[in-house]
């Protein structure tokens, strides 16, 4: 039988990319202790690896596909292709940004501040390159983690990944700069991608990777509303295209049905409800497939 290999991204991507699989419609299930998962998929093959080292595993046909952030793509240099870029991290649907970080009280304000000082980091590699395109020369080391806490005793800046700031905040930390945005991509080898049944496999993933991710932040609603009041209601109704309606055995009644942003819905349902509509149901998606 066909096989692919994935890699689950192990530690602060974990859950997240569990979740979005789930609603993709594969159930993974870890272990305690196990680097194996399962998936109610025969064709596919788990690791759970560090997001860190998924890009060059992939690159070298370790892995055929995986899921890790630009930044470490970008850090490792790794040669892979980038099949779906999935904008979630952490905690929430959104990008991280890898940024230059300094104690509230310090005197650097801007890059060329560092010139001469000492930067801790996990991401070595990029925070080079940022600084040599701002052709400011400082020494950069490389940090295991908890990186908020060498400064200003160890280092003098820095580089670090955040999702929400909250982190720098409560360490009395203050954003200089940002070095790049990221986000997580699913990433598959290149040779991987040149065999006819893998690809077909891999895009299919992808397909309903993008899928749930495009359905996140969305809910549905159907609602029965007379006929006499449905150009008033639909004037209320943001939608992916047009809301699909429906006649009902009553004649003077129709059925609407629409996709919107769950963020508004608790502000559109009343000024539904008063143009007239009966019956609404909101209900969760597991996916939106164009």
């Amino acid at each position: 039988m066909n096989k692919i290999k994935l890699g689950i991204p192990k530690g602060s991507l974990q859950e997240s990319t569990l979740y979005l699989f789930k609603k993709a419609g594969f159930n993974i299930n870890i272990s305690e202790r196990s680097y194996k998962p399962t998936i109610d998929d025969s064709e596919i093959e788990c690791l759970l690896i560090r997001a860190q080292e998924i890009p060059k595993y992939v690159e070298q046909g370790v892995l055929d596909i995986g899921l890790s952030g630009k930044d470490w793509i970008t850090e490792t240099k790794a040669e892979v292709e980038e099949v779906a870029d999935l904008v979630y991290a952490k905690t929430g649907f959104g990008k991280v940004k890898l940024v230059i970080a300094v104690p509230e009280d310090s005197k650097i304000k801007s890059v060329k501040d560092l010139e001469g000082k000492r930067i801790a980091t996990e991401l070595v590699s990029v925070t080079r390159d940022y600084l040599k395109k701002n052709k400011v020369n400082a020494e950069v080391e490389f940090s295991w983690g908890a990186t908020e806490v060498k400064v200003p005793e160890l280092v003098d800046a820095i580089s670090e990944l955040t999702e929400t700031g909250s982190s720098l905040r409560a360490n009395k930390l203050r954003i200089v700069d940002t070095i790049i945005e990221s986000n997580t991509k699913f990433i598959a080898n290149k040779k991987s991608m040149q065999d006819s049944w893998k690809k077909q496999k891999i895009q299919e993933i992808a397909l309903l990777l993008n899928g749930a991710l495009a359905a996140e932040s969305k809910v549905g609603l159907k609602m029965n509303v007379e006929k006499k009041n449905l150009n008033k209601l639909l004037l209320l109704l943001p939608a992916l295209k047009k809301p699909t309606i429906s006649e009902l055995s009553d004649k003077n009644w129709a059925a609407v049905e629409t996709i919107i942003d769950e963020k508004i819905v608790r502000e559109i349902i009343p000024k539904l409800k008063q143009a007239g509509a009966q019956g609404i149901i909101e209900y969760p998606l597991n996916k939106i497939v164009d």
